[in-house]
C-alpha cells in the first residue's frame, strides 16, 4: 500500500516493482509497428471512436526505429536522472500481440537484449491473446518479468458497442482469466466517464472489475482528442457527454478505488494527452500532480482503497 506516516491510501505501481526487482524500474514505451484489428477489417475499421494512437507515444519514441533503438533512445532519456535505473520494454501502441508468433517473439527479444532491460509490458486487446502465445510467456518469465496489460475500458457491453470497441466484457473476462491462470501478472485499463455511463455504473463496475484476478489496474479520464470520430460525436451532440471537472474526476476516482479489491495495484489514475491533440478537459495539471491532488483528498475522507469492497 502506498502510505504516509500510519495512514494508507492505495496499492501503488511503483513500490509494487520495487518489491519485485529492489530497485527503481521505468517503463521504457516502445511502438512496435503493429496495427489493429479494429483497423484493418479483421474485426472493423476506423478503431475505437476515441482512440487516436498519437497520444501514447513519448518524445523520444519513434515507430519508425527498429525496437532495440528506440529502447536505448528511451533509455539515454531517462538515464541522466537515474544513473542505476533499470527498464522494462512497454510495449502500448496499437494491439501488441497482433502478428504472427514469431515475429512477436522477434521484436520481444530485441527489447530484452538490450542492457538493463529486465521485462517486458505488454498492451493489448482481449480478443488477441492466443493459448500458443500465452505459452510463451509462461516460457519468458523463467528469465525476464512479463505483465500484460488488457485493454478492457468498459464492463457494460452496451458502451463497448457505442465506442466501436470490438469484444464484449465476456471476452475480457476470458483473456484475463487465461492469462492468470498461466501465472502471468494481468493488468487492465479502464476509461472513466464514457458516454452513457452513470456514476452508480462506474462503481459497480469497480466492484465487477474487483472479482477478475488482477494484478494492476490503470485509470484514466475520458478525454476528446482531435482527429477521432468521438471528438465529431461532441460537436454533434455534446449533450450526450459529461467531462469531468477536476474536482469532481477527484471524488468520482476516490469513491471508485473505495470499492476495488484491496490487493489490485493501481498504476495510474489519469491521462495526460498532448495538448495540440487534446480537446477536454484539459485541467492544466502533471499525472503526479493529480496523484497528490487524489492523495490529499483521500487523506482528507479518512479513505483507502478496499474501504467499501465486499468479497461475494
Amino acid at each position: 500500500m502506498e502510505e504516509r506516516g500510519d495512514f494508507f491510501y492505495y496499492n501503488e505501481f511503483g513500490a509494487y516493482l520495487k518489491s519485485i526487482f529492489g530497485c527503481k524500474v521505468q517503463k521504457i514505451t516502445l511502438d512496435g509497428g503493429f496495427t489493429c484489428p479494429n483497423r484493418d477489417g479483421k474485426v472493423g475499421r476506423g478503431g475505437c471512436t476515441y482512440c487516436n494512437n498519437q497520444t501514447f507515444n513519448p518524445a523520444y519514441c519513434h515507430r519508425h526505429l527498429p525496437v532495440r533503438e528506440q529502447m536505448l533512445e528511451g533509455i539515454s532519456f531517462f538515464s541522466h536522472k537515474y544513473p542505476d535505473m533499470r527498464y522494462l520494454a512497454y510495449f502500448q501502441a496499437y494491439t501488441n500481440t497482433y502478428d504472427s508468433l514469431e515475429n512477436l517473439k522477434r521484436r520481444y527479444e530485441e527489447a530484452l537484449a538490450v542492457e538493463g532491460c529486465l521485462g517486458i509490458v505488454i498492451g493489448t486487446r482481449p480478443d488477441c491473446m492466443p493459448d500458443e502465445l500465452l505459452d510463451y510467456l509462461v516460457s519468458l518469465q523463467k528469465r525476464a518479468f512479463v505483465l500484460v496489460e488488457y485493454g478492457i475500458e468498459s464492463v457494460n457491453d452496451k458502451t463497448l458497442l457505442r465506442i466501436n470497441r470490438g469484444h464484449n466484457y465476456a471476452c475480457a473476462v476470458d483473456a484475463v482469466e487465461r492469462t492468470a491462470g498461466r501465472g502471468i501478472p494481468v493488468g487492465a485499463h479502464i476509461i472513466l466517464g464514457l458516454p452513457g455511463e452513470s456514476r452508480e455504473e462506474l462503481m459497480t463496475q469497480a466492484k465487477t472489475l474487483s472479482r477478475l484476478p488482477l494484478t494492476t489496474l490503470k485509470l484514466h479520464q475520458l478525454q476528446l482528442i482531435r482527429g477521432t470520430r468521438m471528438a465529431d460525436e461532441y460537436n454533434e451532440r455534446p449533450c450526450d457527454f459529461s467531462l469531468f471537472a477536476l474536482d469532481d474526476y477527484i471524488e468520482t476516482v476516490i469513491d471508485y478505488v473505495e470499492r476495488l479489491r484491496p490487493g489490485i495495484v493501481l498504476e495510474r489514475f489519469a491521462s495526460q494527452s498532448p495538448k495540440e491533440l487534446l480537446i477536454a478537459p484539459d485541467w492544466g495539471l502533471k499525472n503526479h500532480e493529480l496523484v497528490d491532488k487524489v492523495k490529499r483528498r483521500m487523506r482528507e475522507r479518512n479513505t483507502w482503497q478496499g474501504r467499501l469492497y465486499c468479497a461475494e
